[in-house]
């Protein structure tokens, strides 16, 4: 497993081997050992998700209040997407960066984004999947989003997208990043940080 540190804390990518022979493939997009020694923690996992996406689609820019957070592991077993992590943490050096990752079932690469930063990604095919290891079950209330349109955002939408851009209306809606650090809606760089060393020393 290969494993990369993304420039925004608390975010890496995962590029495992794969095994192709004549009756398929096999491989493994998440490995504990690889992932407790790039984070300094094991992934705790309270419930998986998956979606499956049209060309097009846009989902996020997601993200949960810190503490408790939910930390995602993402992966796309089937077609191709353009994942990005988001900085949404006020306070963070990288506030309001963003870096993009092609995710598809060729590569097998995954992603995990720590507690606390926003999470959006494009479908580049139909049928796109898109697979969650989430540290934290699902939270209405804990949960908000950034409006993945948001021009000083720039997120790279435009270079990839075949037609307009398909959004659910909550997506639609959502604030800028502007609109949500001037509410108070954003998680606390320091507030995630210190939650991090947590995890790292929990027994």
């Amino acid at each position: 497993m290969q494993v990369r540190r993304l420039e925004i804390t608390g975010a890496f990518e995962f590029t495992p081997k794969a095994f192709p022979d004549h009756r398929g493939l096999f491989v493994a997009p998440f490995q504990e050992q690889a992932f407790t020694e790039a984070t300094g923690h094991p992934l705790r996992l309270a419930q998986t998700n998956h979606s499956v996406s049209a060309r097009d689609v846009i989902r996020g820019v997601h993200f949960a209040d810190t503490p408790p957070g939910q930390a995602k592991y993402v992966y796309c077993p089937q077609g191709a997407l353009l994942d990005v992590v988001v900085d949404v943490r006020v306070g963070s050096p990288t506030f309001g960066r963003w870096e993009a990752i092609h995710l598809d079932s060729t590569q097998h690469r995954a992603v995990y984004l720590a507690e606390g930063l926003g999470h959006a990604f494009l479908a580049l095919t139909d049928n796109t999947v898109m697979n969650y290891l989430c540290s934290t079950g699902y939270n209405p209330s804990g949960e908000h989003g950034i409006n993945p349109l948001d021009p000083e955002l720039g997120l790279p939408w435009a270079a990839e997208l075949t037609g307009e851009a398909i959004l659910s209306e909550k997506d639609r809606n959502a604030p800028t990043l502007a609109e949500a650090a001037d509410s108070g809606l954003l998680p606390d760089f320091n507030t995630c940080l210190a939650h991090y060393e947590s995890l790292r020393t929990a027994e």
